[in-house]
């Protein structure tokens, strides 16, 4: 039932394997590029979201730099909480050695293994390690072995392969060495806007004792709910959807006004730079404006003209 996605309660759960022991379906704000910081990640938490992750962050860069580590990663233990880092890497150590950085302030951290973005894919990154079983288990074993806390999660977000054998094997694979869940983007990493295949997702669940996230074309709380039944899957992950309504996951079916007053709060509570504000923005009220108005509001070009369109309009 809906009712069983709507009531889970973050506030009486520790981190994130609490949750997926819950009983509930986990509602999980995807890693996306630029949007998935810190202050979106707080306007999605006071609507019913339970887990975040970080946008992905490249291990090597975050390792070797300070300014890259300062400018990449920003969180609040206090209230940022459950969190998963995602990585891009292709080197265990390297992936470690990030991992360790990030420990004392987060939950867990996520593999990147389904990214299909050529540069990904040229560095070695992202979906080039669906086809690298051995290399990923390798990247969990040293996380296990050289992070002390056993509550410290290491879970792969990947896609499918063509032919679903290998992609069951992947995860067996990753199961055996000590994953703590698998996310599973349900579409090869050729197809980009062909349906999502969730019957594909339901296999996977079915082959894996550990917990499975289903991540797809999710928009609204009741395809979160119709995926949960296709596929039995233990939790559901959303990008865009969130973005085009942060308050999604508590039934919401457009944004708010109030979410939206929410967002101007926390954007300029945290020194949200102004593309990324405005951004949100576009995004929140793109299925609320007409053609008209968003002529008008999408080429604002500061913070005051924003505020007071949005004053204007919609007494926010």
């Amino acid at each position: 039932m809906i009712g069983d996605i709507v009531e889970t309660k973050q506030c009486q759960l520790k981190d994130a394997m609490d949750l997926f022991h819950s009983g509930q379906v986990v509602k999980i704000c995807a890693p996306m590029v630029r949007y998935s910081k810190l202050a979106f990640r707080t306007l999605v938490r006071k609507y019913s979201c339970d887990l975040c992750y970080t946008p992905m962050i490249v291990a090597a860069d975050f390792v070797r730099s300070t300014k890259a580590r300062d400018s990449e990663f920003t969180t609040n233990k206090g209230s940022d909480h459950p969190l998963i880092v995602q990585f891009a890497a292709k080197e265990a150590q390297v992936l470690c050695d990030a991992a360790r950085i990030v420990c004392p302030f987060a939950d867990g951290i996520d593999i990147n293994c389904g990214c299909p973005q050529r540069w990904a894919m040229a560095e070695g990154y992202g979906a080039c390690l669906m086809n690298k079983p051995e290399l990923v288990q390798d990247m969990v074993r040293h996380i296990r072995n050289q992070i002390d806390n056993p509550r410290f999660s290491v879970s792969i977000k990947i896609r499918i392969h063509e032919d679903l054998k290998r992609t069951v094997d992947l995860c067996q694979k990753a199961e055996a060495t000590g994953v703590s869940w698998i996310t599973v983007h349900g579409r090869s990493v050729e197809e980009r806007h062909q349906p999502v295949h969730y019957d594909a997702i339901k296999i996977i669940k079915q082959s894996m004792s550990i917990p499975i996230v289903a991540n797809g074309d999710i928009k609204t709380l009741k395809d979160a709910e119709n995926v949960h039944h296709l596929t039995g899957a233990d939790g559901i992950m959303v990008a865009r959807g969130l973005l085009a309504n942060p308050a999604m996951f508590a039934g919401y079916e457009e944004t708010p006004l109030k979410c939206i007053q929410d967002w101007v709060d926390i954007a300029l509570e945290h020194g949200t730079p102004f593309t990324c504000f405005h951004h949100h923005l576009i995004y929140m009220l793109e299925r609320i404006t007409s053609k008209q108005e968003k002529k008008v509001f999408n080429v604002l070009s500061s913070t005051s003209a924003v505020l007071d369109y949005l004053k204007d309009h919609y007494c926010v």
